[in-house]
């Protein structure tokens, strides 16, 4: 059976375009609970807090618009891992 590049590369697209998307979807705040620490004391992040303070960046602005998280988000300790691990904040 003969398959084409053009027919590899479009499946190829739509695979990835989909992982892609399902990882955006996910926002879950307790995913940020290794930063927990962090946020409430002089404590410097973990790797694994940094982590995923990337993996929630593009979830950012509906935690600060959500008024049971956005005093977190926003507070001084968590803007001060957020700098510390070097994620870009998104404009909201």
């Amino acid at each position: 059976m003969k398959v084409s590049r053009f027919a590899v590369y479009m499946v190829l697209v739509m695979v990835l375009t989909e992982v892609h998307v399902s990882q955006a979807a996910t926002c879950n705040p307790s995913l940020l609970t290794p930063c927990a620490a962090s946020f409430t004391s002089s404590n410097p992040p973990s790797s694994l807090c940094c982590t995923r303070l990337n993996q929630q960046t593009p979830c950012f602005c509906g935690y600060l618009k959500n008024p049971n998280f956005s005093r977190y988000v926003s507070s001084p300790g968590a803007k001060k891992v957020i700098a510390a691990c070097k994620v870009p904040l998104p404009k909201c």
